[in-house]
């Protein structure tokens, strides 16, 4: 079977309480933890920085946590994630003007190394620097705001992405990020997902564990 990954993101999270809420959506079956990074230049919202990543690491997570910079330029926020206990750093390649430095910096610091891709980003820059990236984000929403509404022509693109990654041969996750809910989290492990990042659908529920349960029952359902 495979092994599919839940990564609650907690921009979505009661940031006042976000130590408790990151131990909690962890206990009720979270398997990575989604860290938004935004600065209201990339994209039109401003969210956090490396300290709640490393106050994350001192209140006693120890998950690994997928820091999502939506920020321009990247490599500063690299060094600074990596030293704060980020577990993969993923950067979107139109924030970098060297796309295999900034890949390499991550690394080089320690961590794992992803790429997003906004729903009309193309697949093509992947063909340089798979054997560089250990996770590919594809976005099913444009980038900025929790609470969107998943885009059904990304099932296409997790597709492509899918044999790009089976034809490298390469260890390589491939995640999706936007607008994943009970209801479609199964497309799009049918489409090649394996790892899937959700915030309103978890922590806009009561019950985070019913919610993250029921996304592992509609995976299991996947052949």
């Amino acid at each position: 079977m495979q092994n599919y990954l839940i990564a609650p993101s907690l921009l979505a999270a009661d940031f006042a309480r976000l130590g408790e809420e990151a131990t909690c959506v962890l206990k009720a079956g979270g398997d990575m933890l989604h860290l938004d990074v935004m600065d209201n230049h990339f994209v039109p919202n401003l969210t956090v920085g490396p300290l709640i990543c490393e106050a994350l690491r001192r209140y006693g997570i120890t998950a690994p946590i997928d820091v999502h910079l939506m920020t321009r330029p990247v490599d500063r926020l690299i060094i600074d994630f990596a030293k704060a206990g980020a577990t993969y750093i993923t950067f979107h390649p139109e924030c970098s003007d060297h796309v295999d430095r900034s890949l390499d910096l991550i690394q080089s610091h320690g961590c794992k190394a992803g790429l997003a891709l906004n729903p009309a980003s193309s697949l093509h820059l992947l063909d340089y620097v798979l054997d560089k990236i250990d996770m590919i984000l594809l976005m099913s929403v444009n980038p900025g705001f929790g609470g969107q509404t998943f885009i059904p022509a990304t099932l296409k693109k997790i597709e492509k992405t899918r044999a790009l990654i089976t034809a490298s041969g390469r260890d390589i996750r491939l995640a999706l990020d936007g607008g994943i809910k009970v209801s479609n989290i199964s497309a799009a492990a049918a489409s090649g997902a394996d790892t899937f990042v959700a915030g309103s659908a978890i922590f806009a529920a009561k019950d985070y564990a019913k919610v993250i349960q029921d996304m592992r029952h509609a995976l299991q359902k996947i052949k």
